[in-house]
């Protein structure tokens, strides 16, 4: 039996559409990130998540970016660099009121220039916002 506690976390693992035996790696990663949410990653992956230094194809991509991390393009475009064909990277940005928060307009400015389109916003955590970001659909026939 999963306890109360537990499925909340697996639950947040599935909003963000990670399933079991998915490649995940995390980039941006710092103290403030929310590790309820990495736990739950790496359970329902059964695997630990891959770090900055990963070379091999990767599903998923959590990418924590706050306002002073530098260019957002540069980071979406580091992030693709291992994604796979039908990946996903999620922008995971702290909330409205939060230090370091990333205004939406930026994410998507940013995901255009990186050539990826936005699909969906999501809360993941307390303090901590999601914007999924994927290939085009017209990139994927192109490449």
């Amino acid at each position: 039996m999963v306890a109360a506690e537990d499925a909340g976390k697996i639950g947040v693992a599935e909003k963000l559409g990670i399933e079991s035996g998915m490649v995940v790696q995390e980039i941006g990663w710092d103290e403030d990130v929310d590790d309820a949410l990495r736990a739950a990653v790496e359970e329902q992956i059964g695997a630990d998540i891959l770090d900055e230094e990963a070379d091999e194809t990767v599903n998923v991509v959590l990418l924590w970016f706050r306002e002073d991390d530098g260019d957002l393009v540069d980071s979406l475009l580091e992030a693709t660099n291992l994604l796979a064909e039908d990946g996903t990277i999620w922008v995971l940005t702290p909330k409205t009121g939060r230090p370091g928060h990333v205004e939406p307009s930026d994410i998507a400015d940013a995901s255009g220039t990186a050539g990826l389109s936005q699909t969906s916003n999501i809360s993941v955590a307390d303090d901590w916002a999601g914007t999924k970001l994927v290939w085009p659909k017209s990139a994927k026939a192109k490449r």
